[in-house]
């Protein structure tokens, strides 16, 4: 799992501008642009003022702006988008459409019709829209990925992202379906099946996804994110996204995969599992995806075969390593014509995955059950 290969990079360093100065924006993006030599950034775009202002002066930003429709033309090369949710694919279609490329946190989208829209507006204004996939990038993943290689066909993988405690921006848009499309399989989930998917094949597709959710931590202020800086500071309402997903998955060559991504849960420590499991052994990577401190003091990989479990080597590597390594990696498939329509797919087969795992989740309505049981014992 390499991703797409790097293609020549421009020349001089890439203009920017960063939209949204949420956590995202502020914390991890737009600190990481400012230093990355391949990057200028040279606009912000918030709709809060005093946001805009602070961050302009912090990392010396020439130009601020309310709207992305305020972005004058030609006036940068990428637009990294890190709005709230609910607007990342109409703020990214409406740049992509005026032929700015895009650079777009995840969720990509939280309708299969938003992963339409994104493909379209693409198509249309001729420009390039990218993706957020910072855990593809963790030196660890690769490297499960380069063991499971070597396991033959993949049958089974197990994968968990699962914190003690981390339910983001309690009573903000984060637990607002509304504005989040959803809780944690939105928000960790995406990361999840982003991982996965490519360890399945290209070419394999989901022919049926079933899970359940919970909602058991969303409301309780002690499973709260005391590391996030926006966390307990909305307090405007109730949470009604889940806390805890579970999905399965089965794919058409008959592999299967087991998910759950949980914000909340019994745990002492936030950790992360993925196991592979192929015809000739299993490959199994423990660590701690994200910004969490509360993490798994080391990441260690292990194999099996015949019964026998050995350790890999791993490199060490900073928190947040797998974003500075998207930034590396970024000019050059911002110039490659293959990166074209390539996100798009991508996020349409996530989108989907999400959107069936939600379906299947939902509660029967007791008049509707007990009409089928009707119509069965006839």
């Amino acid at each position: 799992m390499t991703g797409l290969p790097p293609a020549a990079a421009p020349d001089g360093p890439v203009r920017v501008a960063v939209a949204g100065l949420g956590w995202a924006g502020r914390e991890i993006w737009l600190p990481r642009l400012a230093a990355h030599p391949a990057f200028e950034v040279t606009a912000l775009v918030d709709p809060q003022p005093a946001l805009r202002d602070r961050a302009r002066d912090t990392h010396a930003v020439p130009f601020a702006y309310a709207d992305v429709d305020d972005l004058p033309a030609g006036a940068v090369d990428l637009v990294v988008v890190a709005v709230p949710n609910h607007l990342h694919a109409t703020v990214a279609a409406r740049l992509l459409r005026r032929g700015v490329p895009v650079f777009l946190e995840k969720p990509v989208c939280l309708t299969s019709a938003e992963a339409e829209l994104l493909a379209d507006a693409e198509r249309a204004g001729g420009a390039v829209l990218l993706a957020g996939s910072a855990a593809r990038w963790r030196a660890d993943v690769r490297a499960l990925a380069e063991a499971a290689g070597g396991l033959g066909p993949v049958r089974h993988v197990d994968v968990a992202w699962v914190r003690a405690r981390g339910v983001p921006d309690a009573g903000g848009w984060f637990t607002r379906r509304d504005l989040s499309g959803g809780g944690a399989l939105v928000d960790l989930g995406w990361h999840l099946l982003d991982t996965v998917l490519p360890m399945l094949g290209p070419d394999t597709r989901v022919s049926h996804a079933i899970g359940s959710v919970s909602d058991d931590f969303v409301n309780d202020s002690a499973a709260h994110a005391a590391w996030r800086s926006e966390a307990g500071t909305g307090g405007r309402s109730r949470g009604d996204v889940e806390d805890t997903a579970r999905g399965f998955l089965l794919t058409d060559g008959g592999a299967s995969v087991a998910l759950h991504a949980c914000w909340a849960s019994h745990e002492a420590l936030d950790r992360t599992t993925i196991t592979v499991q192929g015809a000739a052994g299993s490959a199994t990577l423990r660590c701690t995806f994200g910004f969490s401190p509360n993490r798994e003091p080391t990441a260690a990989l292990t194999r099996t075969r015949d019964g026998e479990t050995v350790p890999l080597p791993l490199p060490a590597e900073p928190i947040g390593t797998e974003y500075d390594r998207q930034l590396d990696a970024l000019p050059g498939l911002l110039a490659d014509p293959a990166s074209r329509g390539t996100a798009a797919a991508e996020a349409r087969r996530t989108i989907d995955i999400i959107e069936r795992i939600y379906r299947s989740a939902r509660h029967t309505e007791p008049e509707r059950e007990h009409a089928l049981a009707g119509q069965r014992d006839r």
